[in-house]
C-alpha cells in the first residue's frame, strides 16, 4: 500500500514525511481492516513530525482522523461487517481495568495507546483498529466532512464541555482552526454567543460568516467579559488573556495537547474570583459518540480543504502557517 511515512522527527519544512511502499497492516481477532477514504490534518500531528511530542515509534504513519470502508472483520468483531462506513480517532486502546476506566475517564488511563504516535495512523490508503474504538458515521456526512468530526471535533467537544458555559451563555474562543469552528456550531446550536480572538483576516472572516457575533485578533480585548473561554491555539501567552475575559467564576479550557509556556501571572487579576483553569486530555469514546451524534442533528458542516496523499506535508506546512481555513483533509 501507499503511505507517507516519518523516519525521524524533523522540522514540517523539510519535508520529512515520504510516500512509500508498505506492507498491509495486519488485522488481529478484535480488529477491522479498513480501506481508507479520508484523513484529517491535525497540529497534533504536527507535534509529532516535529518532536513536540516524541514519536513513540519509527517508522510511523501518521494521522488519527480517519474515515474508511470495512474491507475485513476479524473473528471476534460483532459491531460492524464488510461495508460499513467507520472513523478512527485519536484513543485507539486503555487498559479498561484501572481507576481512570473504571471511573469513565479512560482518556487518563495510563496505558492508553493513540493513532499515528503509537501505532500506525491514516495517511495511509490502508489501516487497522480495534472494534471497540471504532466509530459508525453517521450518513449525513460525506467522508470529507466526517474525517474532522474525529479530532478537532471530539476534542472541541471535550473541551466545549469542560468549559461549562451556562445556558445561553458568551463563550470566547482562542484560535479558530480545525477544531474551534467546529464548536463554534455547536455552541451556536445550544443557544450561546460566540466571540473569536484569532489572528489572520481570513479565520475572523470565517468565524463572523458562521455565526460568531464578534470576531477581533489574538490578543484584543473582547467586547464584553464571557462566560467561559477554550483556548486553542497551542501558545501559552494567550492564557493570562483568556483569564481576564472571563466573569468571576468562569472557567477557561485549554484544549491543545501541547502548548509554548504559560508567563507568570498574578493571581488577583487572573484567577481570583473562584476563576477555573482545566486543561483537555484526549477523549472518552463516549465523547465520541456524543459528538457524532450531535453533529448529525445540527447538522454540521466543516469547511474543509483536500489534499492528495502525496501533498501530506505541502498540507501540514499550510496548517503551521495557518494557511488552512477550517479543517484540512487527505483525499484518498
Amino acid at each position: 500500500m501507499r503511505a507517507m511515512v516519518l523516519h525521524e522527527r524533523a522540522p514540517i519544512e523539510t519535508s520529512p514525511l515520504r510516500l512509500e511502499e508498505m506492507e498491509l497492516p495486519v488485522a488481529g481477532p478484535r480488529d477491522l481492516f479498513l480501506r481508507v477514504r479520508a484523513c484529517g490534518i491535525c497540529r497534533t500531528d504536527l507535534h509529532v513530525i516535529e518532536g513536540e511530542l516524541e514519536p513513540e515509534r519509527t517508522p510511523l504513519i501518521p494521522g488519527h482522523q480517519v474515515v474508511g470502508t470495512v474491507e475485513g472483520v476479524g473473528n471476534e468483531c460483532t459491531r460492524f461487517r464488510v461495508g460499513d462506513r467507520v472513523g478512527v480517532a485519536w484513543l485507539r486502546g486503555t487498559c479498561g481495568k484501572c481507576e481512570s476506566c473504571r471511573r469513565g475517564r479512560e482518556n487518563l488511563c495510563e496505558q492508553s495507546r493513540y493513532t499515528g504516535h503509537h501505532e500506525h495512523g491514516g495517511y495511509a490508503e490502508f489501516a487497522v483498529v480495534r472494534e471497540d474504538f471504532a466509530y459508525a458515521i453517521p450518513e449525513v456526512f460525506s467522508d470529507i466532512e466526517a474525517a474532522p468530526l474525529l479530532c478537532a471535533g471530539i476534542i472541541g467537544y471535550r473541551a466545549l464541555s469542560l468549559a461549562e458555559v451556562p445556558d445561553a451563555g458568551t463563550l470566547a474562543l482562542y484560535g479558530f482552526g480545525s477544531s474551534a469552528h467546529i464548536v463554534l456550531q455547536v455552541a451556536l446550536h445550544r443557544g450561546c454567543k460566540v466571540l473569536v480572538a484569532t489572528r489572520g483576516d481570513r479565520h475572523r472572516e470565517l468565524a463572523l460568516r458562521l455565526g460568531a457575533s464578534w470576531a477581533g485578533g489574538a490578543l484584543d480585548e473582547l467586547p464584553e467579559p464571557a462566560d467561559s473561554a477554550i483556548v486553542f491555539a497551542p501558545a501559552g501567552e494567550i492564557v493570562p488573556a483568556a483569564l481576564r475575559s472571563v466573569k468571576k467564576s468562569g472557567t477557561v479550557a485549554l484544549a491543545g495537547i501541547y502548548m509554548t509556556p504559560v508567563p507568570e501571572m498574578d493571581y488577583e487579576r487572573h484567577l481570583f474570583h473562584e476563576k477555573k483553569l482545566r486543561s483537555v486530555e484526549a477523549n472518552t469514546r463516549a465523547d465520541g459518540e456524543g459528538l457524532l451524534a450531535e453533529a448529525a442533528e445540527i447538522p454540521i458542516r466543516a469547511e474543509t480543504t483536500t489534499f492528495a496523499l502525496e501533498q501530506a506535508n505541502e498540507a501540514l506546512i499550510r496548517l503551521q502557517n495557518d494557511g488552512i481555513n477550517g479543517s484540512g483533509v487527505l483525499a484518498l
